[in-house]
């Protein structure tokens, strides 16, 4: 019983992390984080932007809760983590690999859904400044 109560607090953490990372692009990011997130929305030739930095902030609570949860001898807090660090490397792999194909490894996307987050990222970025667009989740997109 044990097992799945820690699988369930990683599942659980995985999918709030959908819309934690939503209301962080939506609202911090497109509000008063915009000096770092901008170079994202802008064309760049180095292999890394200022919006890389969100990638530290976003790992610093799955830290530490997997610190707290190692502490407290192995409790939920522990799998917590695990599922936000999961989340954290899918997003990495979607955005930066598949969505941006930033190190251009990714060959013809033809699975209908990827070719949807695609799209719906790329309305998002039609918008080159911090005004409100669409699309601000990663694995959740619109249906049109």
């Amino acid at each position: 019983m044990t097992a799945l109560l820690n699988i369930f607090w990683v599942v659980l953490a995985f999918f709030v992390m959908e819309f934690v990372a939503w209301f962080a692009h939506k609202y911090i990011m497109h509000g008063i984080g915009w000096k770092v997130h901008r170079d994202h929305h802008q064309p760049h030739d180095g292999p890394l932007q200022r919006n890389d930095l969100f990638i530290i902030i976003f790992a610093i609570p799955s830290w530490l809760f997997m610190q707290f949860g190692v502490m407290g001898g192995n409790d939920w807090r522990l799998y917590v983590g695990i599922g936000i660090a999961i989340y954290g490397a899918a997003y990495f792999y979607v955005h930066e690999v598949i969505i941006h194909n930033r190190f251009h490894s990714r060959g013809k996307i033809t699975n209908r859904y990827l070719l949807g987050l695609v799209k719906a990222h790329g309305n998002h970025h039609k918008r080159r400044e911090k005004e409100d667009g669409e699309c601000f989740g990663m694995l959740v997109v619109p249906f049109k």
